[in-house]
């Protein structure tokens, strides 16, 4: 347990102690935790598909203040996920339409909107006026802004990340040694990571997330149970799997982060949520080694029938093109070992991907278990330049 982030407000009013009256009932909670909600001053920085639940939740629960940082319209392509809008809202600024969602719940929450892009000179000022920020961003700009600004500033961050049937939790807070950069040290390319708009994303798993981060909220400011400190939540959908993946801070008490926390914890972050395994760029966090190898188009060619094909993208990416005799298992189940027996131990191994980023840690991971396995450079995209279809 923490301590309660806000202190007390002032005595609810029959009207709210009503509206509360399940809360009142829970250990932890009551009316003084009660109290702490209606005083507790929440940033949430997106009111998208993670945005859309956490403003919902947190407004239902009392939260007193809410701040909604979001500079785009809604799009009819947003509804199917973003369920604090309407039809009727198609065309507004989010933060209006959030607003005015909001004041139906519970017309005594008072909403301050920031229909703004939240920027470098911009992100101190927006987000110093209160207790607890909520990053439901879909863009790593903003993810390390919020974080970085939020350590400045000794805020607390509940940090959610979601793609296709995939998501992560976390709670990131610099005072306790653990941020954004401890899980993700630096951004991945540019391009590198799809969004949703781009891969897309099943919409009830935003609820699922959602309704976790706002969750956290409620823990932080009332002191109540065990926040994700130091604890990323692994969500994997398909398999209606959730997992917990260790994170601790470099900082964290004053310790060197241990030998095999930092892969351990991007293992799982490299397959699941902020960095998609569908689709190819470096991940900063999990770091492939150099000593991997790689084998080139022409000398998997000269080479085939001695070794393993593994191809290690999605089902999806593997229908529209793939290479001959290429047995599919996808990098997250080499990651969380649901498939690694499939491997042969008794024969080399090549993996490939699409462009060769997944490979590099797929046949990481598979040396680590003892399989000799190597990369093909340049992925399916380079197979398909040099071999005739």
């Amino acid at each position: 347990m923490i301590a309660p982030l806000v202190e007390p407000g002032p005595p609810l009013t029959a009207e709210q102690t009503a509206r509360a009256s399940r809360h009142l009932l829970l250990p932890g909670i009551g009316v003084t935790g009660q109290r702490r909600l209606r005083a507790a001053r929440v940033c949430v920085v997106g009111a998208g598909g993670l945005g859309a639940p956490v403003l919902q939740y947190l407004a239902a629960a009392g939260v007193g203040t809410l701040g909604i940082v979001d500079d785009d319209l809604v799009d009819v392509s947003n509804l199917q996920r973003q369920v604090i809008h309407a039809t009727t809202d198609v065309g507004r600024l989010k933060v209006d339409s959030a607003r005015s969602a909001i004041a139906a719940l519970d017309p005594g929450v008072d909403v301050i909107t920031h229909p703004v892009r939240l920027t470098a000179g911009n992100a101190e000022q927006i987000l110093a006026g209160y207790d607890l920020v909520v990053d439901g961003t879909d863009n790593f700009p903003t993810r390390y802004l919020v974080s970085d600004t939020c350590a400045r500033l000794g805020l607390p961050v509940v940090w959610g990340s979601v793609l296709r049937f995939d998501a992560q939790v976390a709670v990131f807070w610099d005072r306790a040694g653990v941020t954004l950069r401890d899980l993700f040290p630096a951004p991945p390319p540019p391009d590198s990571v799809p969004s949703c708009a781009e891969a897309g994303v099943v919409g009830a798993l935003c609820g699922q997330v959602g309704s976790v981060m706002a969750t956290e909220v409620v823990k932080l400011v009332t002191g109540v149970g065990e926040p994700l400190l130091g604890r990323v939540l692994v969500v994997d959908a398909l398999r209606a799997r959730w997992s917990e993946v260790p994170l601790v801070g470099a900082r964290a008490g004053g310790r060197e982060r241990p030998v095999g926390a930092a892969p351990a914890a991007s293992a799982a972050s490299a397959a699941l949520g902020v960095k998609d395994p569908a689709f190819d760029g470096e991940d900063p966090a999990f770091g492939v080694d150099d000593g991997v190898p790689t084998v080139t188009v022409d000398e998997l060619v000269a080479r085939r029938a001695d070794v393993v094909l593994i191809d290690v993208r999605e089902p999806a990416e593997a229908a529209v093109a793939s290479i001959p005799g290429a047995r599919l298992i996808p990098l997250g189940a080499l990651l969380d070992g649901s498939r690694l027996d499939e491997v042969p131990r008794g024969r080399p191994v090549v993996v490939h991907c699409a462009v060769g980023s997944r490979s590099a840690v797929a046949a990481q991971v598979l040396r680590a278990a003892g399989v000799d396995a190597a990369h093909l450079a340049g992925g399916i995209q380079a197979w398909s330049t040099r071999v005739p279809s």
